[in-house]
């Protein structure tokens, strides 16, 4: 088994001390600086964009998971990839052409990520599991911080486990959503190789031992 990486989400940092955040990351065994992008029309919510994120840059090592909310993510890869994401994550449900930008997410370098929001299916992914790098499984509305977990959306880390141990597959499972210490346990033992936490991360309620 392996062991799973803590991807802290700066949406629940200190805006004001980014820095700071990004260091506590560091302090706190985090694996990756979850980093979520929203546009105010594929989400509600408008967040940063790519100066924040070259502001950010130098100041860690550790990779930038760089999660796109936004409609035409294919107009945006190449400059967030500029600004110094590692992993570019877009939605399936905001593009008729992923297999193209998951190709043009690796013609760049970099890690392609596909994201589920809560209503949609396993099913959605099937012809670009093979090619992702990472599946994200939304386990709340994207959009807001500090929801409650959908107990259902648990089921799909389970079930994409499932697929990647038949069909030989090598994406890592990511969930974000919710996570907090009463339901960290649910979403490891379903199988997630990367743990989102931001309201939980950032205010000290996440004992993350693993």
């Amino acid at each position: 088994m392996k062991t799973p990486m803590l991807a802290p989400s700066i949406l629940s940092a200190d805006f004001s001390n980014l820095g700071q955040a990004v260091a506590m990351i560091e302090k706190n065994n985090g694996s990756l600086v979850h980093i979520d992008v929203m546009d105010g029309s594929f989400v509600p919510e408008i967040t940063y964009g790519q100066p924040v994120i070259r502001s950010i840059r130098p100041l860690t090592k550790l990779p930038f998971d760089v999660h796109l909310m936004v409609n035409n993510p294919e107009n945006h890869l190449e400059s967030f990839a500029k600004a110094g994401a590692d992993y570019l994550t877009f939605h399936i449900e905001a593009t008729n052409h992923s297999h193209r930008l998951v190709q043009m997410i690796h013609e760049m370098g970099k890690k392609a990520g596909v994201a589920l929001c809560p209503g949609t299916p396993v099913s959605a992914l099937l012809e670009i599991a093979k090619t992702a790098d990472i599946i994200l499984v939304m386990t709340v509305n994207p959009g807001w911080g500090g929801q409650t977990i959908i107990p259902s959306c648990v089921d799909k880390v389970v079930e994409l486990k499932k697929l990647r141990e038949e069909k030989g597959y090598n994406y890592l499972i990511s969930v974000d959503g919710g996570i907090n210490n009463s339901t960290l346990d649910s979403v490891l033992k379903a199988g997630s190789d990367i743990i989102v936490s931001g309201s939980a991360f950032f205010n000290g309620s996440l004992n993350w031992n693993c």
